[in-house]
């Protein structure tokens, strides 16, 4: 009996952070859900958000088996984790979540809070589902789920630098500092034979006096260059770093200005075949004219009123004498038998910038040719599995989700 009001009072306060999640998700007054202690799962989702869509109730049946299923959890978990292996969310594109995350959020957080361990799970049994605690860990940092929801601790890894670099460069100091010492005691030792051949017989204690002084001054003379030198070596290292980030930033997508566009009209190039010419619109009257390799994969009445993505802070310059100001980004095979423009998602709008998840500086006004950053970028562009389009693995995303392409596991530029 003690058990079964456990479980109940767990359920009764799943469903509690649930409702608070999904109104404030929705934007729904938390006061017109009632009964909650009544209601199902099932039942208080319908309630709150009035979804019938098939792959959200999926999720709900999920959750409701989840919370019903004692003893079945872990296969469930199981389940979740591959799922999720593959994606940042649960429903939905990108990295935003869905209700159907919240929903499924609120049933395993109950499962696997630290003070269930003992009971339901032990820690090391929840390391087996890494995409699961991932997910977690990221739902419960973006969704308000309530003051009253106990987070749950993921550890993370920490980058520490391997102990024989460390002892390689202590070694490598002690060895610079031995040399240093030999050198200056033979220094020394040729400067006193020296000294010694130099000095006439019969000196008076006079002219010993006036040496000791000449070597004050030459020994005053000395620190100063030597302190001359620290302040440059001092403003030498102090240059470096700047040096360095200059050189991190060329390789930085966020130098880039990448937009979604409408192809408004294409044509092809009047004197190359293998070219195309296209207006796209970028919003607010913005209309760029950009020349595009693409006359052997895509017929001009293909591009027509297609949504692009685009690189529009590139030097304008002419190609076979037609005026080009923008890069149509598309995805390609290994073997560039196919191309394709990268496809923005239903519902981004047109200008928006594309946003990469921890690159979020200013874009260059214009790039330089010179510096050849595109070059330095283009590497890293490429679709995944799914044919989402990344940056170092991180995806193209607008406020409608993320950019894709058909092609994958292909190049993009």
């Amino acid at each position: 009996m003690a058990a079964a009001a456990a479980a109940a009072a767990d359920l009764t306060g799943t469903k509690r952070v649930m409702a608070y999640a999904l109104c404030k998700h929705l934007n729904v007054d938390p006061s017109t859900v009632s009964s909650i202690e009544e209601s199902d799962i099932a039942s208080l989702f319908s309630h709150i958000v009035k979804s019938s869509q098939d792959e959200v109730m999926k999720w709900v049946k999920f959750s409701s088996d989840f919370a019903g299923s004692d003893g079945k959890q872990q296969a469930l978990l199981d389940n979740l984790n591959q799922d999720l292996s593959q994606k940042s969310v649960v429903l939905g594109d990108g990295l935003k979540p869905s209700v159907a995350d919240i929903v499924v959020f609120a049933t395993v957080q109950a499962f696997v809070l630290p003070y269930l361990f003992q009971t339901r799970v032990s820690d090391s049994e929840l390391q087996k589902f890494p995409h699961v605690l991932r997910w977690m860990d990221y739902i419960q940092n973006i969704v308000d789920f309530g003051t009253t929801t106990q987070k749950i601790n993921v550890a993370k890894s920490v980058f520490a630098p391997p102990s024989h670099l460390k002892k390689a460069d202590k070694g490598d100091t002690e060895s610079s500092s031995k040399k240093a010492i030999s050198g200056q005691k033979i220094a020394d030792k040729s400067n006193g034979s020296a000294d010694s051949k130099k000095k006439p017989a019969g000196e008076t204690k006079a002219p010993e006096k006036e040496t000791t002084a000449a070597k004050d001054n030459k020994t005053s003379g000395e620190k100063k260059k030597d302190n001359s030198a620290g302040k440059t070596a001092e403003k030498t290292s102090e240059k470096a770093p700047e040096k360095t980030a200059d050189k991190d930033s060329e390789c930085n997508i966020s130098i880039l200005n990448i937009q979604v566009g409408l192809i408004r009209k294409a044509w092809k190039h009047p004197s190359a075949d293998s070219l195309l010419v296209e207006e796209i619109d970028l919003g607010d009257g913005n209309v760029r004219q950009v020349v595009s390799g693409l006359a052997k994969y895509c017929s001009p009445d293909d591009l027509t009123n297609r949504h692009v993505v685009l690189i529009t802070n590139v030097k304008p310059g002419k190609l076979r004498d037609v005026m080009s100001a923008g890069l149509v980004l598309c995805a390609s095979t290994e073997d560039h038998t196919a191309v394709e423009p990268l496809i923005p998602p239903e519902g981004a709008k047109i200008g928006e910038r594309i946003s990469f998840a921890g690159f979020d500086g200013k874009p260059e006004d214009v790039l330089n040719p010179k510096k050849k950053q595109l070059d330095k970028i283009t590497p890293h562009l490429r679709t995944d599995e799914n044919g989402i389009a990344t940056f170092k693995g991180i995806p193209f995303t607008t406020s409608a989700g993320p950019c894709r392409s058909s092609i994958r596991n292909g190049n993009v530029k």
